[in-house]
């Protein structure tokens, strides 16, 4: 059973959002699946699980301190790409891909989007 059925963050840019989104998560295998107008737009895989909204009540988009949205990679590689691209798009690293020593064979990047909001993207996967 799913923990949960999806994870949502704000912007300021719609429209920059989805090329960056566009981009960056496509490195680890999700793709743009709805756009809910200029409201937002949804990544997924085999179902909606991320999204990229305007606030619902009007007020700018913020960023959650300590708050941190972690994708999945299917290897390293995809961790490399992603952190790259990332930074291709205009986000700002977090932390060099590389081993994590909490896990075994952990291997993470982190990056922040156009609006603020920490990325990760992990590998449990040994080399």
């Amino acid at each position: 059973m799913a923990i949960y059925t999806h994870v949502s963050v704000g912007t300021n840019d719609l429209a920059k959002a989805r090329v960056f989104y566009d981009s960056v998560l496509g490195k680890l295998g999700l793709k743009r699946v709805a756009d809910l107008g200029d409201n937002g737009s949804i990544w997924g895989e085999d179902k909606p699980s991320f999204f990229v909204l305007k606030p619902a009540n009007g007020q700018p988009a913020t960023v959650g301190n300590g708050v941190t949205v972690s994708f999945e990679a299917p290897n390293r590689a995809a961790v490399d790409a992603f952190h790259a691209e990332a930074l291709a798009q205009g986000g700002v690293c977090e932390g060099k891909p590389g081993p994590r020593g909490w896990a075994p064979n952990a291997y993470a990047s982190y990056a922040r989007d156009l609006d603020g909001n920490k990325l990760a993207a992990y590998c449990f996967k040994p080399e």
